[in-house]
């Protein structure tokens, strides 16, 4: 097969690798052209090393192209991939710094939250660029994944306004997935789920072993009686006995799409664990890219000679992408869950909105199961989402900042800790540190600063109820701590 696949952000390195390495072990696709795109240059230059040395090495005819000119590495491809993080590291302390002046104390801040609705203004803007080149100079037909989050927003504003086929990929069901078979003490393989809803707020509605189906006490039990997570995912668990299904996301992701677990500082520490970032840590993502990054700058000759294993050795993982691409071209069926346009798929949650829910892939496309009905209590959770979801989304389609801050106001977060003035004041401050990378909003962002001279509500400078200092490069090698960029490189590929 001949074909030409394109990854936007591809300086998100160890996220890249993995994606590349694979579709490589895909037999079918050895002569493809797989190209890279990035305005990192240095990033960029890092991850065709890496790529081409695997290539080089296992014998491969795959053609690796590397280029900052995202039209000529987009010219031609049947497929392209978004990975990016408009804004970087330098955005993303932004989305944290500001809202923890206001109280909003967030893990992750990639979905909703004060957080997840800025970094959608600033990668809605730019997606609709990557798709008017997919338009004009992409292969006709060409498909889009975007793994770049605010999934639900950034598939959405694709779908509806983008004039491209798009489909969002997350590895939160598989996830998800692979910790019930451990809280269950049964291999992966033995257990089926059928999981629905929205990203990051998906449901496992139907769980088997053996097919034979998981009742709600047994689930409840095996997490409960966990040594470990008993201790990690106190949210999940309390949401799981409340609502009677469990969660795709973890602690931290989880505990800020909610109005009850973040809301009083002196609670939060009894619904987090700080052994890890994703269980809750106070902007613990952040801190994790950053030290990533960091690593992988200081250790790149490391990563280059790690990519000279051969691919005999390399377990393909459960990323939806090269499966997806796989099904496409092939007609070998596979079964996921994906981010698509509901119309009528999810019976109960918005036609317009963009639902996570079970789908097939073969040569005819991506064909969903329709008629999922989610139970009552999971349904209002995700409704509520939505509707901030379509605000922020059509907030950043328009550079409409009333629409943006009443998005900000109806998230179930901020709304459980700020005032409306409060939200107001904090959208502007967040507006003014982030111009730059917010082209629509060009024409408001001289009225937020006139009325940041005269502030009407006081703010403080905390740090969060469990911050934790980014370490050293020093400090994360006597700690022995050297996974440095896997699976999500630089921080421009946030977690799905």
């Amino acid at each position: 097969m001949s074909f030409k696949i394109t990854i936007i952000g591809a300086g998100s390195v160890g996220f890249t690798k993995k994606l590349c390495s694979d579709i490589l072990k895909v037999p079918e696709f050895e002569e493809i052209e797989i190209a890279l795109t990035d305005i990192n240059a240095q990033n960029l230059e890092m991850i065709s090393q890496i790529i081409r040395r695997i290539v080089q090495v296992n014998g491969l005819k795959t053609r690796i192209t590397a280029t900052t000119d995202r039209r000529l590495a987009l010219t031609g491809a049947r497929y392209v991939m978004n990975v990016v993080r408009i804004g970087g590291l330098e955005a993303f302390a932004d989305d944290i710094r500001i809202p923890l002046k206001y109280g909003v104390d967030q893990c992750v801040g990639d979905t909703i939250c004060a957080g997840g609705l800025m970094y959608a203004q600033r990668g809605i803007s730019a997606l609709l660029e990557f798709c008017k080149d997919i338009r004009e100079v992409a292969e006709p037909g060409a498909l889009l994944l975007n793994y770049a989050n605010p999934m639900a927003m950034m598939t959405w504003a694709a779908i509806e306004h983008g004039g491209v086929s798009t489909v969002g990929l997350c590895h939160g069901v598989q996830n998800g997935h692979r910790q019930i078979a451990r809280a269950l003490d049964v291999p992966m393989d033995e257990t089926d789920i059928i999981c629905s809803g929205i990203n990051h707020q998906t449901w496992y509605l139907d769980i088997r072993h053996k097919g034979q189906k998981v009742p709600f006490d047994r689930l409840l039990t095996a997490f409960e009686r966990h040594p470990v997570f008993a201790k990690q995912e106190k949210v999940r668990i309390d949401v799981l006995k409340r609502f009677g299904y469990y969660s795709t996301e973890s602690n931290g992701h989880l505990s800020e799409y909610l109005p009850w677990y973040r809301k009083r500082p002196e609670e939060i520490q009894n619904w987090i664990s700080m052994d890890d970032w994703i269980h809750g840590e106070t902007g613990g993502y952040l801190r994790y890219t950053t030290e990533n990054r960091n690593w992988f700058e200081t250790d790149f000759p490391t990563f280059l000679e790690e990519a000279g294993q051969p691919l005999s050795g390399y377990a393909r993982t459960d990323e939806h992408a090269s499966h997806i691409l796989e099904a496409l071209e092939t007609g070998r069926v596979y079964r996921g869950h994906f981010n698509v346009k509901n119309d009528g798929v999810i019976t109960n949650l918005p036609a317009d909105c963009i639902i996570e829910s079970p789908g097939f892939v073969d040569r005819f496309g991506i064909n969903m199961v329709a008629g999922v009905t989610l139970p009552d209590a999971c349904a209002a959770t995700c409704n509520v989402s939505v509707s901030v979801q379509r605000m922020g989304m059509k907030a950043a389609i328009t550079g409409d900042v009333d629409l943006l801050k009443q998005a900000v106001l109806h998230d179930p977060l901020v709304g459980a800790i700020c005032t409306p003035e409060e939200v107001w004041q904090m959208v502007d401050e967040l507006l003014v540190a982030q111009a730059k990378w917010l082209p629509q909003y060009a024409h408001a962002i001289p009225a937020a600063v006139e009325r940041l001279k005269s502030p009407k509500v006081t703010t403080r400078d905390w740090q969060g109820a469990a911050r934790l200092s980014v370490r050293s490069i020093e400090e994360l090698r006597s700690a022995g701590q050297k996974k440095a960029a896997e699976g999500h490189g630089l921080g421009t590929k946030v977690m799905g």
